[in-house]
């Protein structure tokens, strides 16, 4: 089974990196950009049974490794 975990961070989390990719883009004259967040994309390969075993292994593996969940989200997508 696939799965592709995107973290990002909360809304209420200052985020410098998308700050400065936000600046970068408008430095570069690439209009239209209000708000850049930046995030991480994990794409992983699970040998769960079933997606309930997946999911269980991915929560897991986000709230002890992936994900610091006191300042980030995460989302988990099958596919």
């Amino acid at each position: 089974m696939k799965a592709r975990v995107t973290v990002t961070l909360k809304s209420g989390v200052l985020d410098p990196q998308g700050k400065a990719i936000e600046g970068a883009l408008k430095a570069l004259g690439i209009d239209g950009v209000a708000k850049v967040r930046q995030g991480k994309v994990f794409d992983i390969e699970l040998d769960a049974g079933d997606q309930a075993a997946a999911q269980r292994q991915l929560s897991q593996a986000c709230e002890k490794l992936l994900a610091n969940t006191i300042v980030e989200d995460y989302a988990v997508a099958y596919e």
